[in-house]
């Protein structure tokens, strides 16, 4: 549902300029906090990266993969060499083209990455119920509604 466009030119640009910058900076560390809760072991970001984009997206071949990422097949390999071993990752031959392998997140990946969510989740429920009285809870809720329509096209 959209919203009536407001004026917006009731704010000092410099001072909305500032709350801009502020906001990214805390948006990187509360990034940065949430990771740290997330135990997903010892994987590059680029490693991490082709799970979720496997996990958001589905199965998808090597070539499919290093395209998005922007990396050559053979570096792609590579990566997802460490996810198999790891077993997070498994390959099936493709239905449309039998030289060429589908790969996927496995349900050990899955049940990880749930639990991971899970941890980082009870942290940032737990600091807001812990830090935040009930007004400021409730100021909040209306924070992220304001960033959610940010975000929203």
């Amino acid at each position: 549902m959209a919203r009536a466009k407001e004026s917006h030119s009731t704010v000092d640009p410099a001072a909305l300029h500032t709350t801009a910058e502020n906001l990214r900076v805390l948006l990187g560390k509360l990034r940065r906090r949430l990771r740290e809760e997330a135990h997903l072991g010892d994987f590059t970001p680029s490693q991490v990266q082709v799970l979720l984009l496997l996990e958001r997206e589905g199965p998808a071949t090597v070539s499919a993969l290093a395209r998005v990422q922007g990396m050559r097949p053979q570096s792609m390999g590579e990566t997802l060499s460490v996810l198999k071993a790891a077993g997070l990752v498994s390959g099936a031959p493709d239905p449309h083209d039998g030289r060429q392998t589908v790969l996927s997140v496995t349900p050990a990946f899955r049940k990880k990455i749930k639990a991971n969510r899970t941890a980082r989740e009870d942290w940032l429920f737990h600091a807001m119920q812990t830090r935040f009285s009930a007004r400021e809870q409730q100021q909040l809720s209306v924070g992220v509604e304001l960033l959610q329509r940010l975000v929203d096209e």
